[in-house]
């Protein structure tokens, strides 16, 4: 129904508005974004929208990088449906992952009631981020980004820190220095949460989870960019942590969760300021120079309240639950936009 109410809708404007997509990061909640990104690659009326960028961090980076990959080769749809074989082969499906699984979930549930060994990955096998490249690169095929991207291509960005510098670094799908381009390095380097996987090295610098940086990139999409045109016209956040709880923590597990929330949404914060910033010097009339544009943006959340060890949850049926509620929110959120045309 969405779907053809959207397209029976005639455009004001002979050029659909361009859009940008900055996936925030959070584990295994993510699979909320996949969900969303699904429904938006599928039912987006492409006479009205545009999609010209994506960016992501950590979990929503690896949404992000696969949404792209599939508006590469011209096929909005086939990036949906490598989303979701993405999340289906990252899923705990086998006995020995489920028990896995559960035990370490529950090891970070009781850290509330008694304490509980920190170990460093470094003292264990690298199983878990093994997989996880060995998935990317299923997902995308690294070696064939080169031909596919042109002057015209979405772009993307990945979020991830410099462990030793301490300095945030944004992978670019438009770098002209390899180190900083798209690669299955840079998208491990986003994901590469401390307490579970080792640093990765790019190049002479080690990396960890881009949550702790710009969470997820925004400001690349306007900054350094002379032609008003190459800016999208909004931004759509699709966004992990919630805003707002609906009660006081009190329990030691209450206030850990609160406080990963509130941290998780400083950087986004911080990254859409920046743009309100912009928008509102411009309606002020305090900025002049042509390359300046007004920027909407547009919030697409998770409002499903969860503790914070679920972002660890690889249950399937946790998976396709986030899943099915990420799709039913983009089609809300599709629902909604084709109301509020004029």
């Amino acid at each position: 129904m969405h779907a053809m109410t959207l397209h029976s809708v005639s455009s004001v404007s002979s050029q659909p508005q361009t859009v940008a997509i900055a996936c925030q990061g959070g584990g295994s909640h993510t699979a909320f974004t996949a969900g969303v990104l699904q429904t938006l690659l599928n039912d987006l009326d492409t006479s009205r929208y545009r999609i010209t960028g994506l960016s992501g961090t950590s979990g929503g980076a690896l949404c992000a990088a696969i949404a792209w990959y599939g508006l590469l080769q011209g096929d909005a749809k086939k990036g949906a449906q490598l989303l979701a074989s993405f999340w289906q082969k990252m899923s705990a499906s086998l006995l020995p992952d489920r028990l896995s699984n559960q035990f370490l979930l529950g090891l970070q549930r009781s850290r509330s009631f008694f304490p509980t060994p920190d170990i460093s990955p470094y003292l264990l096998p690298n199983i878990g981020q093994d997989f996880l490249a060995k998935t990317i690169r299923e997902h995308i095929k690294f070696e064939l980004l080169p031909d596919m991207i042109g002057p015209d291509s979405p772009t993307l960005m990945v979020g991830a820190v410099d462990v030793l510098s301490g300095s945030f670094t944004v992978f670019d799908s438009r770098a002209s220095d390899r180190e900083f381009s798209i690669s299955v390095e840079a998208l491990l380097a986003s994901a590469a949460i401390p307490e579970l996987f080792r640093a990765v090295r790019i190049g002479q610098r080690v990396y960890w989870d881009g949550l702790f940086s710009q969470n997820p990139p925004i400001r690349g999409f306007l900054s350094g960019l002379q032609n008003p045109d190459a800016k999208p016209d909004e931004i759509w956040v699709i966004q992990i942590n919630p805003e707002t709880r609906s009660s006081e923590p009190r329990s030691t597990t209450d206030i850990n969760d609160r406080r990963n929330e509130l941290s998780g949404n400083l950087s986004l914060n911080q990254e859409l300021f920046f743009v309100r910033q912009t928008n509102e010097w411009l309606e002020k009339k305090w900025l002049n120079a042509d390359h300046f544009k007004r920027v909407d943006i547009r919030n697409i959340p998770l409002e499903t309240e969860l503790d914070y060890p679920s972002k660890l949850d690889r249950n399937p049926e946790f998976i396709n639950a986030l899943q099915a509620e990420g799709r039913r929110k983009g089609k809300e959120f599709l629902s909604n936009l084709a109301k509020a045309q004029p």
